[in-house]
């Protein structure tokens, strides 16, 4: 049987080589519908098949769950980008050109995202998000407007401060590490790392985890190294906005949790619970706030996603079995969930000509199925049953009144701050009288529907072999 990692990785690498260069429009959509699909269906293997572990790529439960989420996110936005850029041709807002560096670059950004899953060496892990981070700033960028232009300038610059930070942080580590484990790869290599981490010098920990915490906190989302993010979904096209909220932060997220564990293996270094609970409690709080002044819908639904990322990192924070199984579940849920409101907004905004929500009023009226697909998107992400963010918020908030009431009341007010302005937003954009074109749009529902889909099957049923599986994980996080 092929080793499904290597063609996990090979797969987009190829498709990215062959994309560059293909004229047509059309085949090209279908050729990066089918590479992320065949990635899909290697990544599912991956739970039966796991191949045996080397120096420099890894595969256990922790990273499974994050590589099946990016491939099953990536081919579904790649299915909805073909009609979305489609669409952008039409209209003259792109060239072929300029497509074939998107689908190229689409295919390069997946790769460098599954190549930071599945590293076992914290050096490449370092460089495969870089990776993904460049070709997002490229796509950010895409349309080559002063304000695209301008945002993918500033989420650069930030980015390159967050990953100058971790390179500093994943630098300390191997200082760390060397003693125990001598100089060269073997000090980098995250299995070594973890079986010696008692022995580690704890001091170094301390101001490695601090920096990573910042840098890769940047690249997560978190207030206050945010300020890129808005900009990025503003100005860039909307497949990539679904790819930023639904896989990127959740990479830098998982970068994090890599060296989380780091430091709760090692019983002399300072907890790393506090500093993230902190952090992603601020942040959460921060962007229920910055909801009220949102006028643009992808902007809106960026802040959207920093008090998310700011809720899961709090959970993983709070840590313990259940705060644990919150914070995975917690993410699973925002990554698809995002993802469809996006694909919905995307077409919207097209059909609109706008994405200022006072320009595209009555959407339940003009255009059902879009419309009704944000209300739900919205009802969904603001926590509201039977949707499968309101079970993870449920559990993230019993953990944490359960060991810190105080907090559990901080969070929730924040949560009911978010739920308001979503609320509030909604109501015009959904119900209101109709404002805009009213004509028919060229959408492709069936990535939106399949997203809410399941969002909704895990608000009522989880699947036991799932819940099993994220309880193992919870596990390994400490």
């Amino acid at each position: 049987m092929p080793d499904p990692v290597t063609a996990i990785l090979l797969i987009p690498l190829a498709a990215a080589a062959i994309l560059a260069i293909l004229p047509d429009y059309r085949i090209g959509a279908a050729l990066n519908i089918a590479a992320c699909l065949l990635a899909l269906l290697c990544a599912l293997t991956l739970p039966w098949h796991r191949p045996a572990g080397g120096d420099y790529l890894l595969v256990d439960d922790l990273n499974i769950v994050f590589v099946l989420l990016n491939c099953f996110i990536g081919c579904t936005t790649s299915a909805f980008s073909a009609s979305y850029i489609g669409h952008e041709l039409q209209t003259g807002r792109l060239q072929p050109v300029h497509l074939r560096f998107y689908h190229a670059m689409f295919q390069v950004m997946l790769f460098g995202m599954n190549l930071a899953l599945l590293a076992n060496n914290i050096g490449l892990m370092w460089v495969a998000v870089e990776l993904a981070t460049l070709t997002t700033v490229m796509m950010v960028g895409l349309y080559r407007t002063a304000e695209a232009l301008e945002a993918a300038w500033k989420y650069f610059i930030l980015g390159s401060v967050g990953i100058a930070l971790a390179l500093f942080g994943t630098i300390l580590v191997y200082l760390a590490a060397r003693p125990s484990i001598g100089e060269g790869m073997d000090a980098m290599i995250w299995a070594n790392l973890l079986a010696h981490a008692p022995q580690l010098d704890p001091s170094l920990l301390n101001i490695a985890f601090i920096f990573l915490l910042l840098g890769y906190g940047t690249k997560v989302g978190l207030a206050p190294m945010h300020a890129w993010l808005p900009d990025a979904h503003a100005e860039g096209p909307t497949p990539i906005s679904a790819v930023l909220s639904g896989l990127l932060l959740n990479v830098a997220l998982y970068a994090l949790l890599r060296f989380k564990m780091l430091m709760a293996a090692n019983p002399l270094a300072i907890a790393p619970g506090p500093l993230m609970a902190g952090l992603g409690l601020l942040s959460a709080i921060f962007a229920a706030f910055m909801l009220y002044r949102r006028r643009d819908i992808k902007r809106m639904f960026a802040y959207s996603s920093i008090e998310h990322m700011g809720i899961i990192v709090f959970a993983f924070g709070m840590a313990g079995p259940l705060g644990n199984f919150a914070g995975l579940l917690q993410m699973t849920m925002h990554s698809l969930t995002k993802s469809a409101i996006f694909f919905s907004v995307g077409h919207i905004a097209q059909v609109k000509g706008t994405q200022r929500m006072e320009d595209m009023g009555g959407l339940t009226d003009s255009h059902p199925v879009l419309g009704w697909g944000l209300v739900a998107g919205v009802a969904a992400i603001a926590g509201m049953p039977p949707f499968g963010v309101f079970t993870s918020e449920f559990l993230v908030v019993s953990s944490t009144f359960a060991r810190q009431p105080i907090l559990a009341v901080v969070l929730v007010a924040g949560l009911l701050l978010a739920f308001g302005a979503l609320l509030l937003r909604l109501t015009d954009v959904g119900f209101g009288p109709v404002k805009g074109p009213a004509g028919p749009v060229r959408a492709s529902y069936i990535p939106m529907l399949a997203h809410f889909a399941l969002v909704l099957m895990a608000g009522i049923w989880l699947p036991p072999a799932l819940v099993v599986w994220f309880q193992h994980v919870a596990v390994l996080l400490g």
